[in-house]
């Protein structure tokens, strides 16, 4: 189960912040200021309702003067109208105090109040001079007066019905404060629902995470214990006192014994009887612990009970314990002492190899020196015998027989092929003996110039048939000129005279690369060729596939050809056929380069 990618714990610790306070804050504070709505709505109904009853009690207080006036105007003067009459007087002025402090908040119930107040105290007036009035026809004018003049009930009316109005509109006002705190906490409720279930989802997928994880890190451990135990080198953990905290089973089996029984918790010095006792290695992976050095390819030696000693090398850096945090050193060893041997016994080998190989070089110098030496000896008595038979020819001119002159004959031949073959000497030995002098090669040029001569040569001869050449591009080369010009003679030379008695005889130059990038060239031709089974005698001096009377030469052409590409790094090998024409190729290592001038595939 893949862990999809998830942000950092900061970012979710704040967005779970932000939820809760989503989800409990901003509804605490929308419920705060609807209940204070509420509560003000409320005052200010408790405020009207006041104001009502307040305007209830002037009129019943005006009533109860009038009532009362009207009474003495009739001739009613008795104790009990004398009483509600004082208890109007008394109380009247008290209520209007309290109705305006009532409306002092506002300038329109305060015009009211006033104006009420206006006719109240007027009324008032008039009733107390009702009943101060000793004579009956003063009362009743007094008494008509009040009734007649500064009505009050109109006034109350109005502030009662302003006051009833504020009431049903506060209501209405409470009314949607309460909806609205209703619909608020029902919002709270679905938001706090939606937190909880994002928490719960968000608590089950980190669970899930932590379990995914947790699957892994077993897994990893597994792999990481199965692959530490399919090595073959020791590795083991270690403390900061360099005690083994764990190992792989080739380090128990090596050192405990069992590879089951790791020697956990035991010093590293006392493991394996001493194995690792190693001053140096301890003072080493000791400051692996403390300044945090690695240690690579530490080189020690040891020696057994029986003498046998045992090459280790060991690597070892610093690692971390996830839970604590403390240093740990991680060691793994490699015992290299089948390799320490076999190193021996190639640097023994490589000496005694040394020595060989000067043994060789001072035959072959000595065998060159040979060479050389009989090929100039040899040119003395060849020139005496061609100089003698030519002049014993002279002497006997036509006294001599048949007999005789083909004896001179074969005399003279003989000579002047064993100088040919003492001249080809002289450069084969010479290819072995000179130093290479390296320089860039044009082999089209090369190969153009050597086909020229060949072709020259050719035309000399009565009846031969003109070769037809087919030379491909060529490259330019690095080699040494005058040995590479040796190979192209030779095996061109070769092609043409092997392919003599064809008709036509046609020869052709390749050039490739192959798969490391050296070059190959290709020289064939459809002459005689010759039988696969004695290719090994090409290559070597004086060996010869073919009798001298069918095609002439010394059989050291394809020799030199050999040690020219041998000495600059190539292979040289041949296919044929017999009378089916050979293929000759030979390998140049690659060399900075480029491309030949190219010359036509096919020339006469």
């Amino acid at each position: 189960m893949p862990i999809a990618a998830r942000p950092p714990l900061t970012t979710r610790i704040a967005l779970t912040a932000l939820g809760v306070l989503a989800s409990v804050v901003v509804p605490f504070f929308l419920q705060q200021q609807f209940n204070d709505a509420a509560l003000d709505a409320s005052r200010r109904v408790t405020r009207s309702l006041q104001v009502e009853s307040r305007a209830q009690a002037v009129i019943a207080d005006a009533r109860n003067f009038e009532a009362a006036a009207l009474g003495l105007a009739l001739g009613v003067d008795t104790p009990v109208a004398r009483a509600r009459l004082a208890d109007a007087f008394e109380n009247t002025p008290i209520h209007l105090n309290q109705l305006q402090d009532l409306a002092e908040s506002d300038a329109e119930k305060l015009l009211r109040v006033a104006r009420l107040r206006d006719r109240v105290e007027t009324r008032l007036q008039w009733a107390k001079a009702a009943a101060s009035a000793t004579d009956p026809e003063q009362r009743r004018q007094y008494a008509v007066r009040l009734a007649a003049q500064s009505p009050i009930r109109d006034l109350a009316v109005q502030i009662i019905t302003a006051e009833q109005e504020h009431i049903a509109l506060r209501q209405r006002s409470a009314q949607k404060a309460l909806a609205r705190a209703q619909l608020v906490s029902y919002a709270a409720m679905a938001l706090q629902i939606a937190v909880l279930l994002g928490l719960l989802a968000f608590w089950h997928r980190e669970n899930e995470r932590r379990l995914v994880i947790e699957r892994r890190q077993r897994q990893v451990a597994e792999q990481a214990t199965v692959m530490l135990d399919a090595m073959r080198d020791p590795v083991a953990l270690l403390d900061p006192q360099l005690r083994v905290l764990q190992a792989n089973s080739s380090f128990a089996s090596a050192y405990a014994g069992d590879a089951n029984a790791p020697p956990i918790a035991q010093p590293l010095a006392e493991v394996g009887n001493g194995a690792w006792k190693d001053p140096v290695l301890l003072q080493r992976l000791g400051e692996v612990v403390t300044r945090g050095r690695e240690l690579w390819d530490y080189e020690f030696t040891r020696t057994g009970a029986a003498g046998q000693k045992t090459y280790m090398l060991v690597n070892a850096i610093r690692v971390a314990d996830e839970a604590t945090g403390k240093p740990q050193v991680l060691l793994i060893g490699t015992d290299f002492t089948a390799r320490r041997i076999s190193e021996d016994q190639v640097l023994q080998l490589n000496r005694q190899l040394e020595g060989k190989v000067e043994q060789v070089s001072e035959v072959n110098r000595e065998l060159e020196a040979f060479s050389y030496s009989v090929s100039h000896d040899l040119r003395a008595p060849l020139r005496h015998i061609a100089g003698f038979a030519d002049k014993l020819g002279r002497h006997l001119g036509d006294d001599a027989d048949a007999k005789a002159q083909h004896y001179l004959t074969v005399i003279s031949t003989s000579a002047q092929r064993m100088g040919t073959l003492i001249d080809d000497l002289l450069v084969y030995s010479r290819l072995g003996r000179h130093a290479m002098r390296l320089q860039p090669v044009d082999t089209q040029s090369l190969v153009q110039e050597i086909r020229s001569m060949l072709d020259e040569a050719r035309s000399a001869e009565p009846d031969a048939e003109r070769v037809q050449w087919h030379i491909a591009p060529l490259p330019v080369v690095i080699a040494d000129g005058n040995m590479l010009r040796q190979v192209w003679q030779n095996l061109l030379g070769n092609a043409v005279k092997y392919s003599g008695h064809r008709r036509p005889p046609v020869v052709s130059v390749r050039h490739e690369r192959n798969a490391e990038g050296d070059h190959v060239f290709t020289v064939e031709d459809n002459g005689a060729g010759f039988d696969m089974a004695h290719a090994t005698k090409l290559f070597g001096v004086f060996q010869r596939l073919h009798k001298a009377s069918e095609f002439p030469g010394t059989g050291v052409g394809l020799a030199s050809v050999r040690r020219v590409v041998s000495r600059h790094g190539g292979q040289v090998w041949a296919e044929a056929e017999p009378d089916k024409g050979a293929r000759f190729h030979f390998t140049l290592p690659h060399t900075p380069d480029a491309p030949g001038r190219a010359m036509p595939k096919d020339s006469a």
